[in-house]
């Protein structure tokens, strides 16, 4: 699945950077939707996100395209890998900026594990 967000004036911090808070937010967030569109009626909760560096800054105006792949499922769990990429509309390349493995577990009404419907 893929996603893009607009980087806007709210998400950066006093020195005009994008707030990594923001992007592991919209990493969770396109995340869960793939996982969701996936395996509908599932209750998805993250569980981990494996490594988090924060190697390449993003400025206001930037274009990220969130492309989200599983990577593993599990009877109540599924893994997917996340690639951040940056563009600006000035120009037609994009870098890959940020990448991480992201699980969620399916829980039912109570918040306990459950099956993944199929497995």
């Amino acid at each position: 699945m893929e996603n893009h967000k607009l980087v806007m004036p709210e998400h950066l911090n006093h020195f005009g950077y994008l707030f990594g808070g923001n992007l592991l937010k919209w990493v969770d967030e396109v995340a869960w939707i793939a996982a969701s569109l996936e395996f509908p009626g599932c209750r998805f909760v993250t569980i981990a996100l494996d490594k988090v560096e924060f190697r390449k800054s993003v400025r206001e105006g930037s274009i990220l395209r969130f492309e989200v792949n599983i990577a593993k499922q599990g009877k109540t769990s599924a893994g997917y890998l996340v690639n951040v990429y940056r563009s600006a509309l000035e120009k037609a390349d994009e870098e890959l900026i940020f990448s991480t493995h992201i699980t969620f577990v399916c829980v039912d009404d109570s918040g306990n594990k459950t099956l993944i419907a199929g497995t």
